[in-house]
């Protein structure tokens, strides 16, 4: 899923990582080789 504006919050739901966007620069965020899922 692609980041799209500053406060989203994304989380790995292989390892539980969790991310907050502080700066929007587009692309998507992946962590254990998968694409985050967007959670707020």
């Amino acid at each position: 899923m692609s980041v799209e504006k500053k406060g989203e919050k994304f989380k790995c739901n292989i390892c539980g990582n969790e991310v907050t966007v502080t700066q929007v620069g587009g692309g998507t965020l992946v962590c254990c080789d998968e694409d985050m899922e967007k959670v707020g």
